[in-house]
């Protein structure tokens, strides 16, 4: 994890010019979205300099570095850290209390223990639930037909919170073949979101990334996750 390939300056550059794409379609579409800086295998120095241009909102896939970073950034206070990445239920509690967000959880049994740890630290975790629109196996998330009753199992977890979707598409050279998707979990939300109250909230969208950000923002995106178009490609 070398920071040698970019510099300070490099990469605040970088960051200022995502934000201004970001603003021109928010702008032209009347949107609102929050980018999630995608800062997984990146070294703590390349957040602080994303930090000092203005970035609140970082991203991480792993769990034990998600422990690490956020425990070695503890002292900076307005950082919101993001879990985006797959967890696995033996280290939810690297990440349950310190995550304003885990956008990645597809089965119940993930779901139970996030609701497990919550309970004991006695907080309400906010997650959303992940959906495999393309039904990939390499990709996990559920599938369109289990959503429904994924929902309803929230009503009897009262220290978890879903606060909307998050899906990932399959790569596509261009950003267009990825819209159908986005619009899908759109209509998805929109569908489901009146039948389900409480401590189901279906307000966000968590779609799109450095390829295709743009057209996920015009579909509804709330929420963003780029990485490569900031920090450059993973291991650099």
């Amino acid at each position: 994890m070398s920071g040698s390939m970019h510099t300070r300056e490099e990469i605040q550059s970088k960051l200022r010019t995502i934000m201004e794409r970001i603003d021109a379609v928010c702008k032209r579409t009347d949107k609102k979205t929050t980018l999630v800086a995608v800062s997984k295998t990146k070294p703590v120095e390349m957040i602080q300099w994303a930090h000092e241009a203005g970035c609140r909102n970082f991203g991480e896939n792993y769990a034990q570095e998600f422990r690490d970073k956020t425990a070695e950034l503890s002292d900076v206070t307005d950082l919101r850290w993001h879990f985006i990445g797959s967890l696995q239920r033996n280290k939810v509690r690297y990440v349950v209390g310190k995550a304003v967000l885990i956008h990645s959880v597809g089965t119940v049994s993930l779901l139970d223990a996030i609701q497990s740890r919550a309970a004991r630290a006695d907080i309400v975790q906010d997650i959303l639930v992940e959906v495999n629109l393309a039904g990939e196996p390499s990709k996990s998330g559920l599938s369109e037909a289990e959503l429904p009753s994924m929902l309803a199992q929230f009503a009897d977890r009262p220290n978890v919170r879903c606060l909307g979707l998050m899906t990932m598409p399959p790569f596509f050279a261009d950003p267009e073949a990825s819209r159908p998707y986005f619009v899908r979990l759109r209509e998805l939300r929109d569908d489901l979101r009146p039948r389900f109250g409480g401590n189901v909230d279906l307000t966000h969208l968590s779609m799109g990334m450095t390829a295709d950000f743009e057209v996920a923002i015009e579909e509804g995106a709330t929420l963003i996750r780029v990485g490569t178009a900031i920090f450059g490609p993973r291991g650099t």
